[in-house]
Parts: structure tokens; sequence; C-alpha cells
């Protein structure tokens, strides 16, 4: 693949593409909606992907570490360092202003909502650009998904992999020829709203590291007592009524299955699935009612299996439009 430098593309370069990114890697205590970050990086990037400078720093997350084994960073590391809302300011303006670059976008623009949530502000982010989208959209021959193709496909050495400032230094590199690529051929960007969370309250602080007794043993999210700790949702009381039919309200029942990266942290809208009466499926089925996805064309094993059942889809735009009406279930 040809790309471009700055100057090809100084005549050509699409005028709705951002004006500047802001690349970022978060490593947490884990993957569920209490976890916590424990150390964040970002470089800033002008709009021709150019790095303009860089910023990082550890997080005391107010609990265990969780999977030292992968980010190195222990309860003695993590003690000394300080809270979210102490660095909550300088993160927001390294990010103000700049669409939000990270690979598997959508996992860490909602460990950064859920952190400003819990400080009672709001991440400055408009918009998220999901690197292995973009991978998708220029058909980059990746093996898989993992940051390490997509560094290895453009020359880029990782020197620590899981550390947050050396995983965002190697994907600004590998972002510079990819957003040039996607430029020279005029490559729609695969943008996405970022909407802050404000239906989640914080609960009380938690004790900071240093002050616990000992570290659990279990996986952060099995912890009692963190800000909206995971819960087993339980099964939905109406029968399923089968498939939507396009141009009919959604009626309770109906098993509602998600793909890929959503405006809306994903938890929230399965949140706002099972309040409506809905039952949210983890994996699509014969008895699916209904696929959403904003990326219909993706290859994923959902929508694979939705095109090859017949499941309707939907993107998350229309569906937030069916959840304001939802039919009751037969009585």
């Amino acid at each position: 693949m040809t790309v471009l430098d700055d100057r090809t593309t100084a005549e050509t370069w699409p005028a709705a593409y951002p004006q500047g990114y802001a690349v970022v890697d978060v490593e947490t205590t884990g993957l569920a909606r209490d976890d916590r970050i424990v150390s964040a990086a970002v470089y800033r990037l002008d709009a021709r992907g150019n790095v303009e400078d860089h910023w990082y720093t550890l997080v005391n997350p107010e609990r265990d570490p969780g999977p030292v084994w992968i980010h190195g960073l222990t309860t003695d590391v993590l003690e000394g360092a300080p809270l979210f809302p102490e660095i909550a300011a300088e993160f927001a303006a390294r990010l103000d202003g700049r669409v939000l670059v990270a690979h598997n976008a959508m996992f860490d623009w909602q460990m950064i909502a859920r952190e400003y949530a819990r400080a009672e502000s709001a991440a400055p982010v408009r918009q998220r650009l999901c690197t292995i989208a973009l991978a998708k959209e220029l058909s980059l021959p990746l093996p898989n998904h993992k940051l390490e193709s997509l560094a290895a496909h453009f020359g880029v050495v990782q020197q620590r992999a899981h550390n947050a400032l050396d995983d965002a230094r190697v994907l600004a590199e590998a972002f510079r020829p990819s957003l040039h690529a996607a430029a020279g051929r005029n490559v729609r960007l695969p943008l996405l709203e970022c909407r802050p969370l404000t239906e989640w309250a914080a609960s009380p602080a938690q004790p900071r590291i240093g002050g616990q007794a000992s570290a659990s043993p279990y996986p952060s999210s099995y912890r009692a007592g963190s800000w909206r700790p995971s819960r087993k949702r339980p099964p939905c009381p109406h029968p399923n009524p089968g498939r939507y039919e396009t141009d009919k309200p959604l009626k309770q029942g109906m098993r509602i299955a998600f793909s890929g990266d959503t405006s809306i942290d994903r938890e929230l809208l399965e949140d706002r699935t099972v309040d409506a009466g809905l039952h949210v499926a983890g994996s699509v089925s014969r008895l699916t009612s209904l696929l959403v996805t904003n990326d219909p064309d993706a290859a994923t094993s959902k929508t694979v299996k939705a095109k090859s059942f017949g499941t309707p889809i939907v993107d998350e735009a229309a569906y937030t439009q069916l959840l304001r009406d939802v039919t009751p279930a037969d009585g």
C-alpha cells in the first residue's frame, strides 16, 4: 500500500477530516464497568497525524490493581499516584477539541467516561475513532486485530506492550500512515459520537491503595462496594414474541443482541433494553429478534449469523428510537 506524504496530500486532503487527534491508551484494573484506570497516556496529533506532544500519568485506582502480570503496576507503585479527580483537568486539556483515537476505542472511551462520571464531570470529547474500524475500512491485510499486528504492518516496533505510554506511541505511529492512506483514497473515517455518562451516579469513595489490609485475590469485577458493581441481570419475565418486523414497534420479551462499537455506553444501552422489558442476548441464534450494530458489513460472528438466519439488523440510532415505544407483552 502506498502511503502519501504531506506534500502529496496538501491539495487533496479531505476537508471534512478532523483538525486534531488525541491518541489514547489506558491500563485498567479489569474489563468490567466498576473497574478503574491505573495509568493513562495521550499523544496529541495535528490534522495530518504529526505528533505535537505526549503525556503520561499513573492513577491510584482506590482498589487492588488487578492483573499486575499484564500492566506491571503493583499496589506499591500506585500507592503514591494521584487519584483520577486530581489528573482529570490535565487529562481533559489533552483531549479537548480533538477526536479520541484508540485501539478498540469503545473500551478506552467507556473507561474514561466512567472515571469522569465518578468525578462528577465529563471529558470534553465529542467523537472517537477506533483504529480497528479504520483498518477494516482500509482493508489492511492483518492476520488479526491486535495492536501488535497493526504495528508490524507499518513497521512500528513495540518496546513495552501494555505500558500505556508505549502503546499510545505505537498507535500514534501506526495511525499516521493509516490516516494518510485514508486521505489519499478519500475514505470515510469511522467516527462515532462520544456521549458522556449522565445517568449513573457516583458511589461513596473507596479506600485508597495503601489503606487496604490486603489485595483481593479475585478479579476486580467480583469485588463488592465499588461504583455501580457488576451484577447478574434477572431473566426477562416476558415470553419471546418472535422477530422484529420493519416499521412495527418492538415488543416486550424480544431478544436483542448487540455487536460492535456504540455511541452510548454499551452497558447503559443494555440497561435501557432491560428496563424496557426486552431480553439482552449475548449471542445470535434463530431465536434472536433483532441485532443492533453500527457496522452491518463487518464479518463478526454475530453479523454473519444474523444474515444466515435472516435476523433483522438495525443501527444504534434506529434502535434508540424504537426503545421509546415498546409494546407491552401479551397479557
